[in-house]
């Protein structure tokens, strides 16, 4: 059994919960330490969830026990957390997006290569069991070659339900910035990388009122195009369409196919581990569900975990920096083409993400006997 690799905290808003359980399902990660900017509600927190101990965030950037540094701070913050990590020698694994604009993804990513870090970054919903079997069934030619693919997420934004919901519709907010790494991410898993994109967007309503208990009939002002459209072409080939709204009250959409030369592929929601994946082959009249091959029980963590198995094994780990950057400059991309009226070019690319292989035994990563 390798060492435990020891894990600290940034940031201990609403999805810390799910990064504290989705973590302690790996025996490789010591959960040491949390640091919020509120120091208060750091060590309730803490104490809440059996975290040891409460820092402030710069004594947690200087400890050197801590070897990976998990940054859950709203997006707008993310560059200056992650920078502040990579400068104190510390491996950095970032809630989505990687940034909010491109210049600022491209200098995390220099400087983990100036001080020899890695760089991390969600979602790591790709690796759950729903995602990984469709990725299996495409490699294994299910559905024969790729040629076109769907993806939607539309709702009606968080206003309705989250406790801080001004930051969804403030610079670095919005649908496809907040959401569309989740779509994007599983399409490059699925399909490989982004070649050119082109796009429309528009902010439907200058400004949202909350209903959520906490913030109900305030009015939040709007700085982000809430309805985004883009079309994707990928690399090796497939057209696809993306749509991420904040502005659409109920649809009757899948969340992404996949359309192959031999038939059809219906993916899961990518926001989620699990879900129901279907199968309908050019030759049969019905779907068919496919049965998940990989488990299904993990969650937000398992991004961090690969990245201490990788770090222990010197091999690439799968939601990493590179992938998010690709992922960041496409959502850019489709906002300046949206903009400019033309197609964008992507000038960044990602390796596709290696497969998780069959048969792991849970909080596993690298085949069994290798945990």
């Amino acid at each position: 059994m390798p060492d435990t690799v020891k894990v600290g905290v940034i940031g201990v808003g609403k999805i810390f919960p799910a990064y504290v359980q989705g973590c302690r399902a790996f025996s490789i990660l010591e959960l040491d330490a949390v640091a919020d900017i509120d120091l208060a509600r750091a060590h309730q927190q803490a104490a809440e969830h059996g975290v040891p101990r409460a820092l402030s965030v710069d004594a947690l950037l200087a400890d050197p026990a801590i070897q990976i540094v998990v940054n859950l701070t709203v997006p707008k913050v993310h560059t200056a957390v992650s920078l502040a990590a990579i400068a104190a020698g510390k491996h950095v694994y970032s809630e989505k997006p990687l940034a909010i604009a491109r210049a600022e993804g491209q200098q995390i990513l220099q400087a983990a290569a100036a001080r020899g870090v890695r760089v991390g970054c969600a979602p790591d919903t790709f690796l759950g069991g729903g995602q990984q079997t469709c990725r299996k069934l495409i490699d294994d030619g299910w559905i024969g070659e790729p040629v076109a693919a769907v993806a939607f997420m539309a709702g009606h934004g968080p206003e309705s339900w989250h406790p801080n919901p001004d930051f969804f519709y403030q610079i670095g907010g919005g649908p496809l910035l907040d959401m569309g790494p989740y779509y994007l991410t599983s399409l490059v898993n699925l399909l490989g990388p982004v070649r050119r994109v082109a796009g429309s967007a528009r902010a439907s309503f200058s400004q949202r009122i909350a209903t959520s208990r906490e913030h109900f009939g305030r009015r939040l002002p709007v700085e982000v195009h809430t309805h985004v459209a883009a079309l994707l072409d990928f690399a090796s080939g497939p057209v696809a369409t993306l749509i991420t709204s904040f502005d659409v009250w109920s649809a009757n959409l899948p969340r992404i196919e996949i359309y192959g030369s031999e038939g059809s592929l219906s993916v899961p929601d990518p926001n989620i581990f699990g879900g129901v994946v279907q199968v309908r082959r050019a030759d049969s009249a019905e779907w068919s569900e496919a049965p998940l091959l990989f488990d299904a029980q993990v969650g937000r963590g398992i991004g961090v975990a690969d990245l201490a198995h990788a770090l222990r094994r010197g091999r690439p780990q799968r939601a990493s920096g590179e992938l998010a950057f690709h992922v960041l400059d496409a959502m850019q991309a489709v906002e300046e083409s949206s903009a400019e009226g033309r197609h964008v070019l992507l000038e960044s690319t990602c390796a596709r993400p290696a497969p998780l292989p069959l048969n792991l035994l849970r909080g596993e990563l690298d085949g069994r006997g290798n945990p």
